[in-house]
């Protein structure tokens, strides 16, 4: 455990004393606005569409219950994210967590397995952008897209986190406005089928199996990471305590309810969840089906434009946690420096797009899998970590604090242990690897656990 001895966030020393980089504040400038929209944006509302295929054919044409369970599963980890950001307001997410509740080391191989997630959300972002550019565009090749997003991203991030808030207003409003086209669209193609429509089939037909569905749910969290990131904004925003707990729910909400309600469309008027032509871009077909060829171009670049957005904010996200770790010394001192105009982690940005450039050797199911083993490692331990906080360290008594701090974020460990136990055994694989290689450098760190791990300036152990 760690004891601050003086504060863990130094002033920013006069402008003519002020070296090349600083490990500083950031700069405080997400509204409440901003972070909802940040947060819908690295959610993607047509996210939807990211696995529709895959997931869609792994639950038998179940895809909307699926959603189901993971949106009930979320918004009770969505609530101890909000309360670990009441405890913690600083940024780093999980791994700031877990550091303070239960350690330096237990925080290091969290933050680290997060990373398996956060530093591949962009890269899948990438991935998308390729393969649905490519096939719009047959004559260009999917690198092409894949780099140029990278670059475009990566400099938005540079010059600071007000440029991508401004970017995602309009890219998370065309999204909206074409769920509402598609809603529409779909209403009217199934009001003028000559059979009847079963208004319950998406949820519940032949073929239903609740291992396959749990199995399906499991992936689908990957899709809610919204509101993980809203968390590591938490230094950038004035009166955090508040706002980020509230900002967390509200993204949880809405972009579960357009999940559900896309794919439930998708499901009524594409019920013959076999026949995709190819599954990693079975979202064509369904365009296809309501609304013909133009429907499937304006589909194209709305979603290519969302995937865009949600590049944007998740590197700017894992830039974050990359700062953290690096200001606490358990990653190299470099990523917890921030460039002094913009005050934004610039080394942990550009490490992150160098990263991502993994997106032109990778298929979208092995990143799809590795992301869901770290988000659900992560949500796990941040229900824990209420639990810790509150009733262990904090010792707060009576019924109302047991139900608070013990019961739902209870549950929300308990459905996040159902979900990670339903994953493919390519998910536990790849996130045993990674997690094996995060305890290997953390026996490197610690000399085997002779020596204590490095502490935040200011900090000691």
């Amino acid at each position: 455990m760690h004891t601050t001895t003086s504060t863990a966030h130094p002033t920013t020393p006069p402008a003519t004393a002020q070296p090349a980089a600083s490990s500083g504040r950031l700069r405080q400038s997400m509204s409440m606005t901003s972070l909802v929209l940040f947060g819908l944006a690295y959610m993607v509302p047509l996210a939807v569409f990211t696995t529709y295929g895959l997931v869609t054919q792994m639950t038998k044409g179940h895809l909307p219950t699926a959603y189901l369970l993971t949106l009930a599963a979320m918004l009770l980890t969505a609530y101890s994210y909000g309360r670990m950001v009441q405890a913690h307001p600083y940024s780093g997410s999980v791994y700031t967590y877990t550091r303070k509740a239960f350690g330096s080391h237990i925080g290091f191989i969290t933050g680290w397995t997060l990373l398996l997630d956060y530093i591949f959300l962009p890269l899948l972002s990438y991935l998308l952008i390729g393969i649905y550019m490519s096939e719009y565009f047959p004559a260009i090749h999917a690198w092409v897209w894949v780099a140029g997003s990278i670059a475009l991203v990566t400099f938005l991030n540079l010059i600071g986190i007000e440029s991508i808030t401004r970017v995602n207003w309009i890219l998370v409003v065309t999204q909206l406005v074409f769920i509402v086209v598609f809603v529409g669209l779909a209403v009217l193609r199934l009001s003028g089928q000559a059979e009847p429509v079963s208004l319950l089939a998406p949820f519940h037909h032949d073929g239903f199996s609740v291992p396959l569905v749990m199995t399906g749910a499991a992936v689908l969290c990957l899709s809610f990471l919204g509101f993980d990131a809203v968390s590591t904004m938490a230094e950038e925003t004035s009166n955090p305590t508040y706002r980020i707990p509230l900002a967390i729910l509200a993204v949880s909400l809405i972009g579960g309810l357009l999940f559900l309600v896309v794919s439930y469309f998708a499901q009524l008027v594409f019920p013959d969840w076999g026949s995709f032509a190819d599954p990693d871009s079975a979202s064509v077909d369904v365009m296809r089906r309501v609304g013909g060829e133009l429907l499937v171009s304006a589909f194209t670049a709305t979603y290519v434009a969302g995937c865009f957005a949600s590049a944007m904010v998740s590197q700017a996200s894992v830039s974050r946690v990359l700062f953290a770790m690096g200001r606490d010394g358990v990653l190299p001192r470099a990523f917890g420096q921030l460039a002094t105009k913009k005050r934004v982690p610039a080394t942990a940005i550009l490490m992150v797009s160098l990263l991502s450039l993994i997106a032109l050797v990778i298929t979208l199911d092995t990143v799809a899998n590795m992301i869901s083993f770290g988000a659900l490692f992560a949500f796990s331990a941040v229900n824990l970590a209420v639990v810790k906080h509150y009733l262990i360290d904090r010792k707060l008594r009576g019924a109302g604090n047991v139900v608070l701090y013990g019961a739902i974020p209870g549950l929300g460990f308990l459905s996040t242990l159902w979900l990670w136990s339903s994953l493919t055994s390519l998910s536990f694989n790849i996130g045993l690897c990674w997690m094996g290689m995060g305890l290997l450098v953390l026996l490197g760190l610690t000399r085997a656990f002779r020596a204590t791990l490095p502490a935040r300036p200011g900090e000691t152990h």
